[in-house]
Order: C-alpha cells, then sequence, then structure tokens
C-alpha cells in the first residue's frame, strides 16, 4: 500500500488512505530508496545529455533550458562534453546508457557508425536535439536553420550593400543535418535570389570565438575587405567585432556583421549584435517531453519525426539599424 502512494500506482489508493499514509511518511521522515526503485523497474529518475562543449555559450544555454525542463518532470540530467570527438560520444553513451537513464538527449556534430550501433544495440529512448546526423534515423527537435540564415542575409542586402561574405565552418566538417551546413546554404539562397555571386565570398572558421578572431584578423586584413559578414554563429561573431575593433574597422559604419543563435552575450557586444534567436526554453521541453514519452519506442505509436521551431531575427546596431 504504502508503495502505491509513494510511486502514484500502479492500483490506486482511497483518498482518505492515501492522507494517512502521507502523514505517516511527513512523521517518521521517511526518503524512497532511489537505487532500489532503479533496480526495480530498470530505469532511474535520470536523463543523458551529451553535448559536444558546454564551454560555448549556446551549449551552455541549452544544457541550462533541458535541466530545468527536466526538473519539472521530477528527473535529473547527467552532461557529458564530447569536444567534438567520436570516441568521446561513444564513451558517454555506453556510460549513460549503462546507468539506465530514463532516455538520452543527443546534440551531436556528426554521429559515428560505432556510436549509431550503441544507441541500436541498447534499444535506447533517444531524441536528437539541435543537430540532426543521419547515422541514427530518431526524432529531432531543431531549429529552422536554412530560413533563420536567409532572413539574416537578407536583412544585410536590405542595406544597401553589393554583397555579404559568410564565415561558415571548416571544409572538413559539413555533415548532414549540421546547423552550421544549413546556415552557410541559406546564405547562398539568399545571395542567389538577389542574383549576387557567392564565388570567394565564403571564409573558413571554427565555431568558437578564439578561432573565429584569428579568421577575422586575416579576412579583415586583406584587400577585398567584405562590406558586411554573416557568421554561422553568435561565438564566431563576437570574434570577429573583437578583430574588427583591433584594427579600428567602424562597425557598423565599415563592416556590417550578424550572427545566429542569439545567445545572452550578444546583446552585449559593442555594438550590440543583430542575430537570429530560436525559442531554447519550448526545444527543451520538447525534447524532454519526448524523450520521456512512453509511445516513442513503441511500434506504431512514434510522434512527428522532426520537430521545426521557427527563427527570428533580431535586429540590434551591428548590422546599422539605430
Amino acid at each position: 500500500m504504502v508503495s502505491y502512494v509513494i510511486n502514484n500506482g500502479p492500483r490506486p489508493v482511497a483518498p482518505a488512505t492515501r492522507e494517512r499514509v502521507l502523514a505517516a511518511i511527513k512523521e517518521l521522515g521517511y526518503r524512497p530508496d532511489r537505487v532500489a526503485q532503479a533496480m526495480a523497474s530498470r530505469r532511474t529518475d535520470l536523463i543523458g545529455l551529451i553535448i559536444p562543449d558546454a564551454r560555448q555559450p549556446f551549449f551552455g544555454e541549452m544544457a541550462h533550458a533541458v535541466e530545468q525542463a527536466a526538473s519539472e518532470r521530477g528527473k535529473m540530467v547527467l552532461v557529458g562534453n564530447t569536444d567534438y570527438v567520436g570516441e568521446r560520444e561513444v564513451h558517454y553513451l555506453r556510460a549513460f546508457l549503462g546507468m539506465r537513464v530514463s532516455g538520452l538527449i543527443l546534440v551531436s556534430h556528426a554521429l559515428n557508425d560505432l556510436a549509431a550501433a550503441e544507441i541500436e544495440a541498447w534499444d535506447a529512448r533517444v531524441v536528437l536535439l539541435h543537430e540532426r546526423p543521419e547515422a541514427i534515423d530518431d526524432v529531432a527537435v531543431v531549429t529552422d536553420d536554412l530560413g533563420g540564415a536567409q532572413l539574416a542575409v537578407r536583412h544585410l542586402l536590405e542595406h544597401g550593400h553589393p554583397y555579404v561574405a559568410c564565415m561558415g565552418g571548416i571544409a572538413e566538417t559539413p555533415a548532414v543535418g549540421d546547423p552550421v551546413s544549413d546556415h552557410v546554404e541559406g546564405w547562398r539562397r539568399a545571395m542567389d535570389e538577389a542574383g549576387i555571386s557567392t564565388e570567394g565570398r565564403l571564409f573558413e572558421a571554427l565555431y568558437n570565438r578564439y578561432d573565429a578572431y584569428q579568421a577575422a584578423l586575416k579576412i579583415l586584413s586583406g584587400p577585398d575587405r567584405p562590406p558586411a559578414i554573416f557568421c554561422s554563429t553568435d561565438d564566431q561573431a563576437i570574434g570577429l567585432l573583437r578583430a574588427a575593433r583591433e584594427l579600428r574597422i567602424d562597425v557598423p559604419g565599415e563592416l556590417a556583421v550578424a550572427g545566429f543563435d542569439d545567445i545572452k552575450e550578444a546583446a552585449l557586444t559593442d555594438p550590440p549584435l543583430t542575430t537570429i534567436a530560436s525559442d531554447r526554453p519550448a526545444m527543451a521541453r520538447a525534447a524532454v517531453d519526448l524523450v520521456l514519452d512512453d509511445g516513442l519506442r513503441v511500434a506504431g505509436a512514434r510522434r512527428e519525426r522532426l520537430k521545426v521551431f521557427p527563427s527570428r531575427l533580431v535586429v540590434r546596431h551591428s548590422c546599422g539599424c539605430e
């Protein structure tokens, strides 16, 4: 009877009986043994979250949003950072699945075959968040990356610039379902719509501000400095703004800049960064709800395979708007 009250089932308990049990629990200071519960159910109150790098503000903010959403559902979150290394991704997959987590939320840049095999072997509940690698065909929660990039580039072009350059990822890392690849493709489409060539106007940089800063110093010091640059991430844009300041290039007077992600820091850059936003808290809640959905792994009962959240242009001063 006590277990039915503590676990809210599986059998109903009369209201008067429930009140007596709860009163006794409070008086005795009883705390349920979570380990024993996990052994009995073969499932814990844990959600595994695997991300590339929590030091990058976007992933840190996303992890925080997932943790909040999980807490609302009475779950705790284990976080593993892969540093974009496939072996570390497999390590965390095995560790978290071995702990019998309730489900996995996976932010994977390019899931390798070994990681995909681990997921298949454990028949794990997995929801892809932010990225949707082609190695596995699981439910995904993503942003409209393609449409968002087009919004940003069109806005820069509307300021009268002859063209917009793009700071994308590096040539060795593009992958199907990778948001940065979609951002670059959105840039290409917006330029094509305007009848403007993209030849020689795509620059490579890693996603973080430090490598982007080094790349930007070379780009902005060259003879053909772009009039406007769309950065695939806000972190890249922050590195670019730092390089422009060092080179005494006025933003937005001599160089217009837009980013993607709308991390909190974007509102505090100098000048404040025009960027593309998505509803990260809503995406996190959707991912948590999906990974805890009992119908997720039941044949014929799976929910929509791809949940796309809209992108929104956030206009600040770096593009030239007042």
